[in-house]
């Protein structure tokens, strides 16, 4: 099994803020070499999709902060050990909790509340992208593998037989919030289905974390197909904005970064993995540090 747990190494000191009430768990990473009293640039690193901040948010703390940068993660309301009803999935409450999430990094003294930088990883580049076009506390953003607009998204990768289906249970989960007050929960996958390679990687590699995979609400299907932040991503200008996409990205098709790119306006930098989703994602992978160093060339530019 490949790890995200080895290799390099940071400074992790545990955290906690709240979101809308709910109590979020998270960590502040620093470099080895912080010394007390220096102000830092801070990129807070987001989740995709049902990710953990022990997944992809630590994996990408672990190689910025050896370049110099404090990172913070956390878990979004609803998994893991933050607060909110579990599997409870809407994009909009997390454009919310990244929105609370940089409140709190302006209130830490080993950061510069003026350098703060967002990434968001698959769902989560949609989702950071909302934020830095309402947000401009945020001085720059990177959207990596993400979907743009969601109604698109699901029409892109079901066929029209499944997505008539989706769009039946989202109707009938409409009513039943109405009447009853709660959402059914099902499997996490039936409206964010998993092409092969990408299911093989999450079997191997993300369901052993604790944490991961539980049972989601199905009103997430609506959340994703009411969710477009290409409508959005032109507010991000004159702050700067880093779309980076795998090439062979079955999940999230490469026609998604395009579509986004053309919208996005000045300054705007778009970079093709020679990857697919997340085929790349671990600490030893050449593809995933050519995206370390192309983030970094990013960062230290837009955050001057």
């Amino acid at each position: 099994m490949k790890s995200y747990f080895g290799g390099v190494q940071m400074v992790e000191r545990k955290i906690s803020f709240y979101s809308d009430g709910y109590k979020l768990d998270g960590s502040l990473y620093l470099p080895d070499d912080y010394k007390d009293g220096e102000k830092r640039p801070c990129i807070i690193a987001n989740s995709g999709y049902l990710g953990l901040n022990a997944i992809y948010p630590a994996l990408f703390s672990r190689h910025l902060t050896k370049l110099g940068y404090v990172c913070l993660g956390f878990d979004y309301r609803g998994f893991a050990k933050s607060g909110g009803k579990a599997g409870y999935c809407r994009l909009e409450y997390e454009v919310e909790d990244i929105v609370n999430a940089v409140t709190y990094a302006r209130m830490q003294d080993e950061i510069d509340i003026n350098k703060i930088g967002l990434i968001g990883w698959g769902m989560g580049a949609a989702i950071v992208v909302e934020v830095a076009s309402k947000d401009e506390r945020v001085s720059c953003v990177a959207a990596l593998n993400g979907f743009y607009n969601g109604t698109r998204w699901m029409k892109m990768v079901n066929t029209y037989a499944d997505w008539l289906k989706m769009n039946k249970l989202m109707e009938e989960d409409k009513i039943r919030r109405v009447v009853t007050g709660e959402s059914k929960y099902g499997d996490p996958y039936t409206f964010y289905p998993l092409d092969p390679e990408t299911d093989d990687v999450v079997k191997e590699n993300l369901n052993p974390v604790e944490g991961f995979g539980p049972e989601i609400a199905y009103v997430l299907g609506e959340s994703i197909a009411n969710f477009n932040a290409e409508k959005s991503v032109a507010n991000i200008s004159p702050r700067p904005i880093f779309i980076a996409h795998g090439k062979y990205n079955v999940l999230h098709p490469v026609e998604e970064v395009y579509s986004v790119f053309r919208k996005a306006k000045q300054p705007k930098h778009l970079f093709l993995l020679e990857g697919k989703h997340n085929d790349f994602m671990f600490d030893g992978h050449q593809v995933f540090h050519e995206l370390i160093k192309k983030l970094d060339i990013f960062f230290k530019e837009s955050l001057r």
